[in-house]
């Protein structure tokens, strides 16, 4: 792997600003981002891209510094329809698509609407299913604290089930980085997502017809999506393969980045 300047750009996407950030040069892997970040929680994959490759990983509407504060109602079928658009943009026909947590239902939505646009998938931290009934009270929990504390009070009752045991207890700096990226969002717009993903279709069936090859990552910490649910993705998915991470929770690729890295990597240069 090589180092790279992670780059940061600006394209308008239906008369709207959209940021991405992008590293290296080659062909394009397409990296979304959980909620409730942003594109930054993807620049150790961006300072560590495989020769031979480029990274962009776009903002998500309603996240990142260009977003508005409100974005209204949107569905994740809209966040998927701006990665097409922004692919459009940048004139790429097809790239591998990947994201981490709301980034996987987001690529699962994204293959639904433009199959034809993937040669690989990247799946992390993620689910195919829709909420349970207990899932989706969780969200309207999350909703309610949102609307009464901000971005603050949900990055505080986030981070320790997005953070795995061993870095709440081993990476004091990482719960202050991810803190900060989330508390860069607005109430509108975490509220937006929450909605977004309460409405998302199960994406079980789709499975099976994801013919190009496929990595499954999980971190083997992870309480939200944990090891269960990535071995499930894999049972269904032909052509995939899974890697588990140690002392990794649900953010696996800011925990520990080097195997995540690494999982990429190898799943890129031996399957692409």
């Amino acid at each position: 792997m090589i180092g790279d300047m992670v780059r940061e750009s600006r394209v308008t996407i239906n008369g709207r600003t959209a940021r991405y950030l992008e590293a290296g040069s080659g062909w394009p892997v397409v990296l979304i981002h959980a909620f409730p970040l942003n594109a930054d929680m993807w620049r150790p994959q961006l300072e560590r891209v495989p020769e031979g490759w480029r990274f962009i990983a776009p903002d998500m509407r309603g996240f990142g510094p260009d977003a508005a504060p409100e974005p209204g109602a949107i569905t994740l079928d809209d966040m998927a329809r701006d990665v097409v658009a922004l692919l459009d943009e940048l004139a790429i026909d097809t790239a591998v698509m990947g994201g981490l947590s709301m980034g996987g239902y987001v690529t699962l939505g994204l293959f639904r609407l433009a199959p034809e646009r993937f040669s690989g998938v990247i799946l992390a931290d993620t689910r195919a299913q829709a909420d349970t009934p207990e899932g989706l009270e969780g969200r309207r929990k999350m909703i309610a604290l949102a609307r009464a504390e901000g971005a603050a009070g949900v990055a505080e009752s986030m981070l320790p089930k997005l953070l795995g045991s061993t870095s709440l207890d081993r990476r004091r700096d990482l719960p202050k980085r991810v803190r900060a990226i989330i508390q860069a969002a607005s109430t509108g717009a975490i509220v937006a997502a929450i909605e977004a993903m309460m409405a998302r279709p199960d994406s079980s069936t789709d499975l099976p017809r994801i013919s190009c090859p496929t990595l499954v990552v999980v971190g083997e910490e992870d309480l939200l999506t944990p090891v269960a649910d990535a071995v499930a993705l894999q049972n269904q998915t032909t052509r995939s393969r899974l890697v588990i991470l140690p002392e990794a929770g649900h953010l696996s690729n800011l925990e520990v980045p080097d195997g995540f890295a690494l999982a990429v990597a190898d799943f890129l240069t031996s399957n692409l």
